[in-house]
């Protein structure tokens, strides 16, 4: 969470627009130096004077109904700060794609209803309790 005045001088550097965008997607102001953009189109920024150490570093996805799978291992590296230089200066970081690569993204399905569900084979331990009860019988009255 920024300060009203960090949230001010962000607005003023990027624009309205940004401004408004920003605020919906990630809740925060945040202006920085554009690094890169990747085949998903999602884009990269750095800000190393004013953020807090580690927090440097943040990408903004195209859809709004992301996936942190989108990020390619090149930027993840660096995204991580596993690396100091993006894919697009550090040729070892450069994506190729490999013959047994899938050529399309599969999105990550943990939370959709094709997520993997484990099942048991095996009998439980305990069983729930099921009372059994007598039907109730008419009132009869004594006299």
């Amino acid at each position: 969470m920024s300060t009203l005045l960090r949230t001010l001088r962000n607005l003023r550097r990027v624009g309205l627009k940004d401004f408004g965008h920003q605020m919906q997607h990630i809740g925060d102001t945040k202006a920085g130096t554009f690094i890169g953009l990747d085949k998903y189109g999602n884009k990269y920024f750095e800000n190393l004077a004013e953020e807090l150490p580690l927090r440097t570093r943040w990408v903004d996805y195209k859809d709004h109904e992301f996936d942190p799978s989108q990020i390619e291992p090149g930027w993840h590296a660096w995204m991580s700060y596993s690396v100091d230089l993006p894919p697009t200066q550090d040729k070892l970081l450069q994506r190729q794609i490999r013959v047994w690569e899938p050529t399309e993204h599969r999105p990550t399905l943990t939370w959709g209803s094709a997520a993997y569900r484990p099942y048991s084979t095996t009998k439980p331990k305990y069983a729930a309790w099921k009372p059994v009860a007598k039907p109730r019988q008419a009132a009869t009255t004594k006299q």
